[in-house]
């Protein structure tokens, strides 16, 4: 066994299985995951209300009469998907530490076409960003990186250096604890590598105060409210300087070459956001589960429509 299992060791999945037996466990689940004190109405917020015995896993108001199920304005909104199935995917993506596809979700779970697994997956993705996330303090790694790509109408490979032929360039984060340890990241696609669109990032994603550590690339200078470190030292290389970084963008290229076969341009963010929640709980996989399906109570709906669209 590996040390990574040793303390935070997931159920198996006959475990998994066993503990959620049907979709009435599924969904008691959800319940008490939604509703933990009882209860509350959506609409009015009042606490009173009854189970319908007609409609499954839905409550009735007593005040304004608004119907919701356990489901209603989640991630799993309107599903057709049977909530075991929805159980186990959960399950299946946040104990596979280098990712599974939605070909490979398709054939685990027996789901009849490949459009309703990558839907699944995908609507996962999106309960990946929990909307309340606070932002890196401390001292924070930041530098960039970019993905070649290929499509039917573009090139075989990027073009050199700084070029964005062919290229999809990203900006990336590392929160370092006592200024040594990695702790959370920040990933995400940028249109450029120029002064506004780096101090963007730095700004949405730090607390006032932080501690900026940088290359010598000086798009990064004067960022308000935060002191600038650029990490530069005579003979020796932006890795050994700045490790974690770049120990980020080297395991995300794995991830995304091992998995996915590459990344596309139009759903980056997607996979970006994969990524850094599986890094930011690499040592929690127990509660990933849970937290996943935490935020997807409140990340709300997401109708294909949206997600093709983005």
């Amino acid at each position: 066994m590996t040390a990574r299992w040793t303390k935070d060791r997931p159920p198996s999945l006959q475990k998994f299985m066993a503990a959620f037996p049907d979709d009435d466990a599924c969904a008691s689940y959800l319940e008490r995951k939604r509703w933990p004190d009882g209860f509350v109405c959506p609409a009015c917020m009042s606490v009173r209300g009854w189970k319908l015995e007609s409609k499954r896993w839905t409550y009735e108001c007593r005040d304004c009469g608004r119907q919701t199920s356990v489901t209603a304005g989640t991630i799993m909104h309107r599903t057709r998907l049977p909530l075991r199935t929805w159980f186990i995917a959960t399950h299946l993506v946040t104990t596979h530490s280098n990712g599974i596809s939605a070909l490979q979700l398709q054939a685990k779970l027996g789901i009849g076409s490949y459009g309703s697994a990558w839907f699944l997956l995908h609507r996962l993705r999106k309960a990946m960003v929990d909307p309340e996330r606070s932002t890196l303090e401390g001292i924070v790694e930041i530098d960039e990186s970019s993905f070649v790509y290929r499509t039917k109408g573009e090139p075989e490979g990027g073009g050199q250096g700084r070029s964005p032929i062919a290229k999809m360039p990203i900006v990336g984060a590392v929160e370092l604890r006592e200024g040594r340890y990695p702790a959370r990241i920040r990933l995400e696609p940028i249109k450029d590598f120029r002064h506004g669109t780096l101090h963007s990032f730095v700004m949405r994603n730090t607390v006032k105060g932080s501690s900026i550590w940088t290359d010598g690339n000086s798009a990064y200078a004067y960022v308000r409210d935060r002191e600038h470190v650029p990490r530069v030292v005579k003979g020796k290389k932006a890795h050994e300087l700045m490790p974690w970084i770049h120990r980020v963008f080297s395991n995300l290229k794995r991830f995304a070459m091992g998995v996915y076969h590459g990344f596309r341009r139009k759903y980056l963010q997607a996979y970006l956001d994969e990524f850094t929640f599986r890094w930011n709980r690499r040592r929690h996989y127990r509660v990933s589960f849970d937290a996943l399906l935490g935020i997807g109570m409140v990340v709300g709906p997401v109708p294909l429509k949206v997600l093709t669209a983005s």
